[in-house]
């Protein structure tokens, strides 16, 4: 079986090249022939969401048929010790399922447009890594990152898979029970919905390793501001685009709607790929409602090269 490298992100060790993207009928394909044509030519920013993971196998949030979800919100989390208990033993459960998730033809396909020269660069407002593990290198990871936690108190970082490991070990046989007493629903973020309170009270919370602090999985919650550094760089990869591409994106939240509406307001194309309306949608020069993998790979293999002159745009930022 053909494998590619071990993933850096939520995987940690993507095993498997990921799935041929569905098949396109007659109709997908005439509209993104037109697509092709509206962006053949232009050097993209790509702005990805959570209908791009869902052929991974991750829930989305927003998307057709998907289920009612109400996160946590930042300050839900910092303001009651049984909040975060709560939120970590679901997470805990969460992260064992989800940690296996490999990378779609989706994430191969922007991969293959930044190797291509295509791209000024990619705003992801996913947290699983996946585009990563894909092999994409300049990305923004607008609302975090899934493999990393945060102390609150002194801002120490560790690996999410160092946390997994004291978290089973002081909370042995706990996640045996939980798969018994049954998993409800998983969302991106990796929360796990359980019936039993009762398994959820009974969790012992890990603390940070080196001061003792309170622990938070590395990204964005609801209610939680983008950090400013990250937004100015995704707005500089609109800015030295021609065009906006979105996929997998239901713009719900502000931060990544500004991008289409910036995009807009600049007299920039913005071509949104998502099946189901988006708050994007008025904005939009050309609004496809159609699986975002397979219109992805298509493009991927389908836009024309650039000049030589406009060679892929280097890394910036960390």
């Amino acid at each position: 079986m053909n494998r590619h490298s071990p993933g850096v992100g939520m995987t940690g060790f993507a095993s498997m090249a990921p799935a041929p993207a569905a098949e396109l009928n007659p109709k997908e394909l005439e509209e993104l022939r037109g697509a092709s044509d509206l962006l053949g030519g232009k050097r993209l920013a790509v702005l990805t969401g959570a209908g791009l993971s869902t052929d991974s196998g991750i829930p989305d949030y927003r998307g057709p048929g998907s289920a009612p979800r109400n996160p946590m919100t930042y300050q839900e989390f910092i303001g009651s010790e049984a909040n975060r208990r709560r939120y970590w033993a679901r997470n805990h459960i969460g992260w064992s399922h989800l940690r296996h998730a490999d990378p779609n033809a989706g994430h191969a396909a922007v991969a293959l447009l930044e190797r291509r020269g295509l791209l000024t660069g990619l705003i992801t407002q996913n947290v699983d890594r996946l585009h990563e593990d894909a092999g994409s290198v300049n990305v923004v990871d607008l609302h975090g990152r899934y493999d990393q936690v945060v102390c609150l108190s002194n801002g120490h970082i560790f690996s999410r898979r160092l946390i997994a490991a004291i978290l089973e070990e002081i909370n042995p046989g706990f996640l045996e029970t939980a798969v018994e007493s049954g998993v409800v629903e998983m969302a991106p973020d990796a929360d796990a919905t359980v019936e039993d309170s009762e398994l959820i009270t009974s969790f012992v919370m890990a603390v940070c390793p080196i001061c003792g602090g309170t622990l938070k999985p590395d990204f964005v919650y609801f209610g939680e501001n983008v950090p400013k550094d990250r937004v100015a760089r995704a707005y500089e990869m609109v800015d030295n685009a021609d065009a906006l591409l979105v996929a997998g994106s239901s713009l719900t939240v502000q931060s990544g709607l500004r991008f289409v509406r910036h995009s807009a307001k600049t007299g920039k194309p913005v071509v949104i790929i998502n099946r189901g309306t988006t708050r994007g949608d008025d904005f939009a020069e050309l609004k496809l409602e159609l699986g975002v993998s397979g219109a992805l790979d298509y493009l991927a293999r389908s836009l024309p090269d650039l000049p030589r002159a406009s060679g892929p745009i280097g890394v910036s930022g960390g």
